[in-house]
């Protein structure tokens, strides 16, 4: 189970990263951020990739629930 759930569909574009990445660096090692946002979050993906060294890529996770609605799951190593 996540520890944390942000659902960032009604959060301003520029506001979410900054908030992903608050809530991110607020986790435990082990444990998960689950984000839940209107399109894939591919971009966020790499960018974690790229700069988050906690960030267990190999575990990431995204679900497509609806047409607008994107599940996915950001572990902590």
């Amino acid at each position: 189970m996540p520890a944390t759930t942000l659902d960032i569909r009604d959060v301003p574009p520029p506001e979410r990263h900054p908030m992903i990445h608050e809530a991110f660096e607020g986790l435990a090692s082990g444990e998960t951020l689950r984000i839940v946002n209107d399109h894939e979050p591919k971009p966020l993906f790499y960018e974690f990739q790229a700069e988050v060294e906690d960030f267990d890529a190999e575990n990431y996770a995204v679900e497509r629930r609806d047409t607008d609605e994107f599940v996915a799951d950001l572990p902590k190593a």
